[in-house]
């Protein structure tokens, strides 16, 4: 189940609030620019589908979304716990960072956890099958596939070079839960 769970910065031990209908988490989202809506499959996918097919599916929202934004790239990603180098992807994605472009990500099938820190709170956010988030540029955030991944995404570019994070060498991703995923939303 999709969720926003809200921790002050400086304390990871004790949640301000937890959302998990999908009105209150684009609420609580959005009172940080931060979007976050649902799609549908226009036809059915099977989970060995790849990216031609998955594009096709979705292809009236993505146009809808190239349109407002004008993306240079949309393409697909997946990842499951025998992609190479998974370890040293995650490592990556868990150190806190900003981007000079959007990062949006639309969740096709599996899940992971965004954790966006501004207004001296993070905002962990569980993204499952069928969740958009949208980040504006140069939001502080990092993100945790868990220890076996399971993501199929779109990912969507306005830059030539595609995902180019600027790490802030800040520690605060170490004291704040990581995601063991499979498809629930606990924490450890």
């Amino acid at each position: 189940m999709s969720a926003v769970t809200i921790y002050k910065d400086s304390d990871a031990g004790k949640p301000l609030a937890k959302h998990t209908e999908f009105e209150a988490i684009k609420k609580a989202l959005a009172q940080i620019e931060i979007g976050f809506e649902r799609w549908q499959a226009t036809q059915p996918l099977k989970p060995d589908d790849g990216q031609d097919a998955v594009l096709a599916a979705y292809q009236d929202s993505i146009a809808t979304l190239n349109a407002k934004y004008g993306f240079k790239t949309v393409d697909v990603i997946s990842l499951n716990p025998q992609s190479p180098n998974i370890e040293a992807a995650r490592s990556k994605f868990l150190a806190e960072h900003t981007h000079d472009d959007f990062e949006i990500r639309f969740f096709v099938d599996g899940s992971g956890l965004f954790y966006i820190r501004k207004h001296g709170k993070v905002y962990m956010t569980l993204c499952e099958k069928g969740d958009l988030i949208t980040l504006p540029a140069n939001t502080t955030h990092w993100f945790d596939m868990g220890p076996k991944p399971f993501i199929k995404a779109i990912r969507f570019f306005r830059i030539a070079e595609g995902w180019v994070g600027k790490f802030t060498g800040d520690s605060i991703a170490d004291r704040f839960p990581k995601y063991e995923s499979g498809g629930d939303d606990t924490a450890s």
